[in-house]
């Protein structure tokens, strides 16, 4: 029976993850993963896969090479340690929040000597730290700089051209290697524009397709100076997957039948609406997320975006504070009383630290369109109301206005 002392929840409805990853799953891809499995040694299945290789590179812009491999973002993390260095070799790993940490973290553990510049949890790279460490480095020992394109727990964006530019101008001949898994398909990124040397991602988010596949783009330049690599196990080996002669080898084994499926459909769906008009779409949608965060802590100080200037934020997440315990209590009313779920504010404290519940993230990544997000923004500030949250008023007006400034 009900309970008729409280009022009705009103999330009984179909539920919304506002998480960065999962993102919200097309219909379509659902559709094209809903059916019999195929055979994987010949037929359909080897002219889907053949059509995607070049799609998947158009999505990372570039002409090199592409390696899927059937994991997390985690295990591409592990696929692009593994082949970039041999035990002993440095690293330098630009850090600006959890995810460039724990990439520090995975390479170390596999014997990789890793030095960290850590910018915090809320400024992008600094240039001129990156610089003083490459000149430093006189013996260029340095085999590889590791960087978050934008890191999902504090969604600083950073400036990847910047990177190459500054590896350029000292000389240093390091590799470029970006993590994109929480901007590819959502952030304009363009890697041999860019002259990144490898980029990993994963199939969860910008790419809607289920968790499950990692994907590594890596230059010829890479992979002439990575081979025979004593990390480099068969399994992880990028060059028979991407250059391998027999099917098999693009998998190490069974293919990923129905993510191949999934992924061929996402991969359709960003080409029949353009790259540049995806970019365009994620960077109009976060700003009206960021509008509503803007008018919110008006008159509420401890409400405010993490990131201060909108230049060195992502497009696909945005990582916000509201102080105290407002942003769990938010993210629970959310979930609880209208169905739409929020995703925690990771890497900003520790779980245990009362601070902890002063984060919440707001996704926006994917398959995600105008009401998609209004829809979130309008729901929160019903909770902001609910829980008597002190902050400014409009912030769902300004949304809108940022929503129609995209059409002139």
């Amino acid at each position: 029976m009900s309970d008729t002392s409280r009022p009705a929840s009103l999330a009984f409805g179909r539920p919304y993850l506002a998480i960065p990853g999962p993102s919200v799953m097309p219909d379509r891809v659902l559709r094209a993963m809903h059916r019999a499995s195929p055979n994987i040694y010949g037929g359909e299945i080897y002219d889907v896969v053949d059509d995607i290789w070049p799609r998947l590179k158009a999505v990372a812009g570039t002409t090199q090479h592409c390696a899927v491999y059937i994991g997390n973002g985690h295990a591409a993390w592990e696929a692009a340690n593994a082949n970039l260095f041999s035990r002993g070799d440095k690293a330098l790993v630009l850090a600006v929040g959890h995810f460039g940490l724990n990439w520090a973290r995975a390479a170390r553990a596999l014997g990789v000597d890793v030095d960290v510049l850590d910018f915090g949890t809320s400024a992008p790279v600094d240039l001129a730290r990156l610089e003083d460490a490459l000149r430093a480095d006189t013996g260029h020992k340095i085999k590889a700089l590791l960087a978050t394109h934008v890191d999902t727990s504090s969604s600083i964006k950073t400036d990847v051209a910047a990177l190459r530019a500054v590896l350029d101008a000292t000389g240093h001949p390091a590799l470029l290697a970006m993590d994109c898994i929480a901007s590819l398909g959502c952030d304009e990124y363009r890697m041999d524009d860019w002259g990144v040397d490898v980029t990993v991602a994963a199939s969860q988010k910008g790419l809607m397709t289920p968790p499950g596949l990692g994907f590594l783009w890596f230059s010829e330049k890479a992979r002439q100076r990575c081979a025979g690599g004593d990390l480099c196990t068969p399994y992880w080996d990028w060059e028979l997957r991407a250059r391998g002669p027999e099917f098999w080898q693009k998998f190490n084994g069974t293919a990923p039948t129905h993510h191949i499926y999934g992924l061929s459909e996402s991969l359709q769906m960003l080409e029949e609406e353009g790259l540049h008009n995806v970019w365009a779409r994620h960077r109009t949608l976060a700003g009206a997320v960021w509008a509503a965060f803007d008018a919110w802590g008006r008159d509420n100080p401890a409400i405010a975006l993490n990131v201060v200037n909108p230049q060195d934020r992502g497009c696909s997440v945005t990582a916000a504070r509201l102080g105290g315990k407002d942003a769990t209590r938010l993210r629970e009313w959310c979930e609880k009383e209208a169905g739409v779920t929020l995703g925690i504010g990771l890497g900003m404290a520790a779980p245990d630290d009362p601070a902890w519940h002063g984060f919440l993230r707001v996704a926006h990544m994917g398959h995600v369109n105008a009401h998609m997000t209004l829809g979130v923004l309008a729901v929160m500030e019903a909770g902001l109301q609910s829980l008597r949250i002190p902050h400014g008023e409009g912030g769902i007006l300004a949304a809108t206005k940022a929503i129609s400034s995209h059409f002139g």
